[in-house]
């Protein structure tokens, strides 16, 4: 296998990667750029920066896996390759939150879809927060570049059933749907894409920008956590760091401290506000952590006459965009509908039910079909988000309540769900709730729908796109950074991910904080190099 993986080919050449696990004293060393998190925000800067000539050194959290550790296992890849080893939530529990946490952040575990920012969202931006150089024609170019440096394509193969359900069924109701673009090369149309990918065929940063950069002489540090960046009167100085164990997780009490002229923080929507806090930065308007946005998901699932095999095949290949702005931008929420794939693993935690039930349910698996809603957050007076704070360790944490606002987008959600689902040609439908039995005709799921409580614990919620927390703005006094990503207060800071989105976005993040980090680190390079 290693003759075809680019990350053992790259090792076998030299490149200049650390395991934190493997430092036995404490270390110092500087670089022109640090830049913390290795994801889609952070793999981009770093690639760019050290094609410019620049030095650069990455910092991650996660460990570096790759081709050998991606065996298609459930159990030992959510330990590994997720933050919180998939049990991530907000500070209530009502909600669960996947997010990566490894060389290539969530770009390693994603499902691949590749969608641009919204035009009505980036619209909205330039009317609202002032950000008119982010308007669809000037971002374009942007988007255009990174389609192609991820090999970003509408997906040609036959969706699966679980996917082509969801098709079915807006044809029925008139619905418009589309084929979503994904960025990989030479998918094998397994499925597994959310434990790591075992061809090297998708295309994230752990295949494209983070081996760029190390070819270009970066330098990668993994199971290093970045904890404070270290400021000197107006400039951050340096990153102070901690190194962990090869269990990825238990603080070895080595630190190392990373000196350079410029920092950018890449480390999430959830992660960077962290570090941020931690670090004191300059806030004088209270803006670090606030406005955080989730896209909340709910679910409904289907049993279905046919055999749908949900765990096999590209997870996400159909979406439809009827109800995302059906309603204008900010009137009552909008939402996308998409699929997900149903892994026995993941599908046991989230479908009700326990002991006898669950196994009851759980047998249905091969015929089960499941819709989800994405709630697109952040773009009506009561929708404000949630509040990335500290808690007692230092660690991150997201408090976000869902308002009646939301409720009511939720409900609607689930009647749009079970209305497909059921014109596709369901047997019998029940949604992601604790309180749910399963329907067997559309009148009576949708009374249900109108009955049920929608509060928190009941209906089951979960999100896989954290956005906002170090917003973008012209003016300081409702933002963190501005449209380049510099920070308003400090001239050595830029950030370069999800948190600076002023709003969630209406889509799957990836290939927003592809651009935005590539248009913002071509900028950064052209300062730092003259």
């Amino acid at each position: 296998m290693s003759l075809t993986d680019r990350i053992a080919q790259g090792l076998e050449s030299g490149w200049k990667v650390t395991d934190g696990a493997s430092l036995t004293g404490n270390l110092t060393t500087e670089a022109d750029v640090v830049v913390v998190g290795t994801g889609a925000g952070g793999g981009t800067t770093a690639e760019i920066l050290a094609r410019n000539g620049l030095s650069v050194i990455l910092v991650e959290e996660g460990r570096l896996y790759y081709q050998k550790d991606f065996k298609m296992d459930e159990l030992t890849s959510y330990a590994n390759l997720y933050q919180e080893g998939m049990s991530r939530v907000t500070r209530d529990g009502a909600i669960a939150i996947l997010q990566g946490r490894c060389v290539g952040g969530s770009t390693t575990v994603n499902w691949t879809s590749s969608f641009r920012t919204p035009e009505a969202t980036l619209n909205y931006w330039a009317d609202q927060f002032g950000l008119d150089d982010l308007r669809p024609a000037a971002m374009a170019p942007w988007f255009n570049g990174r389609e192609e440096r991820h090999n970003v394509a509408l997906w040609q193969v036959d969706p699966n059933v679980n996917n082509d359900i969801l098709r079915q069924g807006c044809e029925k109701l008139g619905y418009s749907w589309k084929i979503i673009p994904r960025n990989v090369k030479g998918c094998w149309n397994l499925g597994y894409c959310g434990v790591g990918c075992p061809t090297n065929a998708k295309q994230g940063a752990l295949m494209t920008t983070i081996p760029g950069a190390l070819d270009n002489n970066a330098r990668l540090f993994h199971s290093l956590r970045a904890d404070k960046l270290v400021m000197n009167q107006d400039r951050i100085d340096h990153l102070q760091a901690t190194a962990f164990a090869s269990d990825g997780i238990t603080p070895t009490g080595v630190t190392v401290t990373l000196k350079a002229r410029h920092f950018v923080v890449a480390a999430s929507a959830i992660g960077s506000p962290g570090l941020l806090l931690r670090s004191d930065i300059p806030d004088p308007h209270q803006r670090i952590g606030k406005r955080s946005f989730i896209h909340p998901v709910n679910a409904s699932v289907a049993q279905m006459p046919q055999r749908v095999d949900p765990f096999y095949g590209a997870p996400q290949s159909i979406y439809s965009d009827e109800f995302n702005f059906r309603n204008g931008v900010d009137g009552p929420v909008g939402y996308k509908l998409e699929v997900p794939p149903l892994h026995p693993g993941m599908s046991s935690g989230v479908i009700p039910g326990h002991g006898e039930t669950q196994i009851n349910n759980m047998t249905g698996l091969p015929h089960m079909q499941s819709v989800i809603a994405l709630l697109r957050d952040g773009f009506h007076p009561e929708s404000p988000g949630g509040t990335v704070s500290l808690r007692d360790d230092g660690s991150p944490v997201l408090d976000y309540p869902v308002t009646d606002y939301l409720w009511t987008g939720l409900r609607e959600a689930f009647h749009t769900m079970v209305e497909i689902q059921f014109a596709a040609g369901a047997e019998k439908v029940r949604l992601m709730h604790l309180d749910s039995n399963w329907y067997h005709t559309l009148a009576d799921a949708k009374a249900a729908i109108n009955r049920l409580p929608m509060e928190p614990h009941r209906v089951r919620l979960f999100t896989a796109h954290q956005m906002g927390g170090c917003g973008m703005g012209i003016n300081p006094e409702n933002s963190v950074v501005n449209s380049f990503g510099e920070h308003h207060h400090v001239s050595n800071l830029s950030v370069h991910d999800a948190s600076v989105f002023p709003t969630s976005i209406g889509a799957n993040p990836q290939l927003s904080v592809y651009a935005l980090s590539a248009r913002n680190s071509s900028r950064l390079a052209n300062k730092l190099v003259n």
